[in-house]
């Protein structure tokens, strides 16, 4: 199981950690993985591309683990946090909680 946790504090986006593996299919071929990693990679790039704001990102093996705001948060990148949210949801909701738990 994929597990997202994304933390809010004070209504402000702080940070998202990501780990696990769905198990919907074997690793390279497990579309819950894909969906999920495509979601991220482009919320990422997305931030950095359109708006100002800084972040760190933990990366291991070119998977990413733990991804944070080190700046006051733009109304841009809160979108694009929330459409984040909204596709990791939407994930859970066709796949189902056993491959994606998202807190």
């Amino acid at each position: 199981m994929i597990r997202v946790q994304i933390v809010k504090k004070e209504g402000q986006y702080q940070r998202f950690s990501i780990d696990g593996h769905a198990g919907y299919a074997e690793m390279g071929e497990d579309i819950v993985c894909a969906a999920v990693s495509a979601l991220v990679i482009n919320t990422i790039n997305s931030i950095e591309k359109y708006t100002d704001d800084a972040f760190t990102c933990d990366c291991q093996d070119g998977i990413v683990k733990n991804w944070e705001f080190t700046s006051e948060v733009s109304r841009e990148s809160a979108l694009l946090m929330d459409s984040l949210l909204l596709g990791l949801q939407n994930i859970q909701k066709s796949y189902g909680e056993q491959y994606l738990q998202i807190t």
